[in-house]
């Protein structure tokens, strides 16, 4: 299926109130990018994007990516199954291997980003938001709050 390593670990950084739904129910909203359907994450843990991702108060932080990048695309295959999914590193100041989705300017480097990426393969397919349940993610994962960053 992949030849390369998901990163041990996953970090997305939101609002809480949007991570818990993502913890308890393991909903997620992939929001259109680059003609495909996108969910970004961070492999750092990195006080800063806080405040780049404002308005970000809380981080998941997922520890089997593994497992949930796998419940993530079979998830969406049922939802979308004419869409063909992949995940991979952005690569920043170069055009990405694994195409424009996964290609983002010089500037935007501190993110480190881990991308999942849904492309449509029907001409006729619209780019709409789309919201997608995997079931509770907590026996892998936590949610911590900007103040458990360590100093």
């Amino acid at each position: 299926m992949h030849d390369y390593q998901r990163p041990p670990t996953l970090y997305r950084y939101a609002p809480r109130a949007e991570l818990e739904l993502s913890l308890q129910a393991g909903q997620f909203r992939l929001v259109p990018a680059n003609h495909c359907l996108t969910l970004s994450f961070s492999t750092v843990w990195d006080k800063a994007l806080f405040d780049l991702l404002a308005p970000a108060d809380s981080c998941l932080i997922i520890h089997n990516t593994e497992e949930f990048g796998e419940r993530l695309h079979r998830a969406v295959q049922r939802t979308l199954p004419s869409w063909a999914g992949i995940d991979g590193a952005v690569e920043y100041g170069v055009r990405a291997a694994l195409g424009s989705a996964f290609s983002k300017s010089s500037a935007e480097a501190h993110e480190q980003e881990w991308q999942f990426a849904w492309r449509a393969m029907g001409p006729q397919m619209s780019l709409n938001p789309v919201t997608i349940k995997i079931g509770s993610i907590e026996q892998f994962a936590e949610l911590r709050d900007r103040a458990s960053y360590p100093a």
